[in-house]
């Protein structure tokens, strides 16, 4: 993809990024009118860096069209993660749905339904994985975080194995990070839930990129 085109994408990133913030405070109760969100041009460079690292990495290649849609709504459950500790079940649908639509579109497009069976399988997977992870003994993960990343299996099955294991593993990675730079910053304790919506999220991305 051209150097026009990556930037036109994430030029239309940093937008999504921008309608993230009001469209997460949606789905947050907010019954004191004090929800502090995150900040909307963060958010757009997010939203850039997302949108344009897809363009650069994916190319022409079909699975953009259906990525990007679940890009921009993994911006807002970001949002509701963040502001609220929540994975509302529709946004959580919309990426289902639009992870879903490429692997479907190329079977019917194919008639091979390779690709479908490998997305369902890559959804099925992360799905056991993340619900077994949940129940153990002291688990921070909620079933919005098994279902998030049950949904994110069906894309990153259909780019691959490869993309599909980073997928699963990138997410722990990110979060033991950002863990331990916030328990030495002092922002969090130990008993401190944090959200781990946007580390399944970011790990997922850089899956696509990367894998």
């Amino acid at each position: 993809m051209s150097a026009l085109l990556v930037t036109g994408v994430a030029l239309l990133g940093a937008a999504a990024g921008w309608a993230a913030v009001p469209a997460g405070r949606s789905f947050v109760p907010d019954t004191d009118g004090r929800v502090r969100t995150p900040n909307r041009s963060v958010l757009a460079l997010v939203g850039a860096v997302v949108f344009g690292g897809l363009a650069a990495a994916r190319g022409a290649d079909p699975a953009l069209a259906a990525l990007l849609p679940v890009a921009a709504t993994g911006l807002v459950l970001v949002v509701t993660d963040l502001t609220a500790l929540r994975l509302p079940d529709p946004l959580v649908g919309l990426v289902a749905l639009g992870g879903g639509l490429g692997p479907a579109a190329a079977t019917a497009t194919t008639g091979e339904p390779r690709h479908l069976a490998v997305a369902v399988a890559g959804a099925t997977l992360s799905f056991i994985g993340y619900a077994l992870l949940a129940l153990l003994p002291r688990a921070r993960l909620g079933f919005g975080d098994v279902k998030l990343a049950a949904a994110l299996g069906l894309p990153l099955g259909w780019l691959g194995w490869p993309a599909l294991r980073l997928g699963l593993i990138l997410p722990h990675v990110l979060a033991g990070v950002t863990v331990l730079v916030l328990l030495a910053a002092g922002r969090v304790r130990r008993d401190t839930p944090v959200p781990f919506g946007p580390a399944l999220l970011g790990g997922a991305w850089l899956a696509a990129v990367l894998g």
